[in-house]
């Protein structure tokens, strides 16, 4: 008898065990979450740009938010979109909607997206923005980036940067003149009229983040 309450007992403590593990599994599995969603706040980050000098959103004083887009030198996506994303700069910086690139590959990973081709692409393509490094690649998975390119687009509100758009350019990476849905355009301009956005999150294409493994 005494055998069996022993048995027994180390029955319900291996079970009362194993309902705690289950518990902090599901915890964790629950309150985990990769990137930003819209309505989150983006913290700063502080890159170095391709002229050497470190950049952070707190630098811009005046602006009303910023078109944020994880970008790079080799991928077919991203080489298609670089006509437009100046375009969009100039058309959206004097409004208070800068745009600021970032890549987020590993260049040991991609050669093709080292620091030293960035600066020659920049200006190859004549960049009128900001095109960033994310070293140690720290700052695409805070934001959730996947894809090059991949857009967040940003809202000052009472000091804070607040995620309204996420996704892509546009619904036409292969050619600019056959584009029907303007998603980033679109969506700058519903905050400059003060207009809620039709279409807040759409899905990115492009080229996977190279990731050192």
């Amino acid at each position: 008898m005494k055998s069996l309450k022993i048995f027994l007992l180390g029955i319900l403590l291996l079970a009362a065990g194993f309902a705690r593990s289950q518990s902090a599994v599901s915890f964790t599995t629950k309150s985990s979450k990769t990137g930003y969603a819209v309505g989150d706040e983006a913290t700063d980050f502080r890159l170095k740009n391709t002229d050497d000098k470190m950049v952070s959103l707190s630098d811009y004083k005046s602006a009303k938010g910023f078109i944020i887009i994880f970008t790079c030198n080799h991928c077919p996506y991203a080489k298609k979109y670089e006509e437009r994303i100046v375009a969009l700069d100039k058309m959206y910086k004097a409004k208070g909607y800068p745009v600021i690139a970032i890549n987020p590959n590993d260049a040991t990973v991609q050669p093709e997206d080292g620091f030293e081709e960035m600066k020659q692409r920049a200006i190859e393509k004549g960049f009128t923005f900001p095109y960033l490094v994310d070293e140690g690649q720290k700052i695409y998975p805070q934001y959730g980036a996947t894809k090059t390119p991949h857009v967040f687009l940003l809202n000052k509100e009472k000091g804070r940067n607040i995620v309204k758009y996420i996704g892509a350019i546009d619904n036409n990476y292969e050619d600019a003149s056959d584009v029907s849905e303007f998603y980033l355009q679109d969506a700058v301009n519903s905050l400059l009229q003060g207009e809620k956005i039709k279409t807040e999150k759409t899905v990115a294409i492009g080229c996977t983040i190279k990731v050192k493994k």
